[in-house]
């Protein structure tokens, strides 16, 4: 099973999920599932398609903003946007997290939600160096 590990009381990011790990995420009350990892980056990852049906299969919402290497300012808002729409808790997952949380952040910061050095101060806590990604 993947670590979920929170970064709010809405937001989580995790490492790979497996589709079997979807189920934990309805029991612990997630409601949207993120992936930002690109289908075929490792050979005998779980594609977008398996995950996106074992959410549907729990009742979650399922969206796929695959990143590659750091994410646009684009993928950056689609992924805020995604989470602030989502009404619940959130889980985004990619090859470890780090890609998740730096578009979260990164989107976050860019509309303004919250100040760069809680940014960075919520990544540290979720185990993930942000400060050379916003800055602070």
């Amino acid at each position: 099973m993947s670590e979920f590990r929170t970064v709010t009381d809405d937001f989580a990011v995790s490492p790979q999920i497996a589709p079997t790990d979807v189920a934990s995420a309805a029991a612990q009350g997630f409601r949207l599932i993120i992936n930002n990892r690109p289908d075929g980056e490792q050979p005998g990852q779980p594609t977008s398609a398996e995950i996106e049906a074992q959410a549907k299969a729990h009742g979650l919402a399922y969206v796929h903003i695959p990143v590659v290497g750091r994410p646009s300012v684009e993928q950056a808002k689609a992924t805020r946007d995604a989470a602030a729409a989502a009404g619940g808790k959130v889980l985004a997952f990619c090859r470890s997290g780090t890609r998740s949380i730096t578009a979260w952040s990164m989107g976050q910061a860019a509309a303004g939600d919250r100040p760069v050095g809680d940014l960075v101060a919520l990544g540290a806590n979720a185990g993930y160096d942000l400060s050379g990604v916003l800055g602070g």
